[in-house]
């Protein structure tokens, strides 16, 4: 694997280290995006400005990853901001919606224990000479779950027509993406343990 910096077969820089890309700008205005997130919901509980940013970063996320497929800019800076941004975005609406009464303690503390457990095994990874493990398409579909589901609660708050017909939709995918996250974290943790004994191949599986 080349290191950052190195130059490629045809004399070029490795389009793997490039950092000056559109997906990866994207990505850190999406993770610029995290701290206004959250005082909007705690600040002034500017409930439907919340929304706006919460829709712009799960947008930016789509397109990010698009973008550095039909450019061909993916990158090793864009494969750790892209995962990054989407981890605190769910850690920061946990924390909100825990101060705000709208899910249960016990919720927040299952899915931040999940990135607890999973954050424990990077430098056990590392120790054995593998990398951090890529995104996999499970953590993908629960952090997709859990990003449509904190709209839906905020929305799903009060007893208005539209709060009646949201609730039932933001339950579900928040139970659908509570165990998409915990199931994505039980995979890479067998298939990491699996690797760490040499039973895995030359890296981490995904997760």
């Amino acid at each position: 694997m080349a290191q950052p910096g190195s130059v490629s077969a045809q004399g070029g820089t490795d389009p793997a280290d490039r950092l000056l890309t559109i997906p990866n700008v994207l990505s850190v205005l999406r993770l610029a995006g995290v701290p206004l997130f959250l005082w909007l919901l705690l600040g002034p509980k500017a409930d439907g400005w919340a929304l706006v940013v919460l829709a712009a970063s799960a947008i930016t996320d789509w397109l990010d990853g698009k973008l550095a497929r039909w450019l061909n800019q993916a990158s090793r800076l864009g494969a750790l901001l892209d995962p990054a941004a989407d981890r605190l975005y769910v850690f920061s609406t946990l924390v909100a919606f825990v101060v705000r009464d709208i899910i249960p303690w016990w919720i927040a503390a299952v899915l931040i224990g999940r990135e607890v457990v999973v954050g424990a095994f990077l430098p056990i990874l590392r120790r054995a000479g593998f990398g951090p493990p890529e995104v996999h398409y499970l953590g993908k579909a629960a952090t997709f779950c859990l990003l449509y589901a904190f709209p839906l609660l905020l929305l799903a708050q009060g007893g208005s027509t539209a709060a009646q017909l949201a609730r039932p939709f933001a339950y579900a995918f928040t139970a659908w993406g509570g165990v998409l996250y915990l199931w994505s974290a039980a995979l890479y943790v067998y298939q990491a343990l699996r690797a760490v004994r040499g039973g895995g191949g030359r890296r981490a599986g995904n997760a």
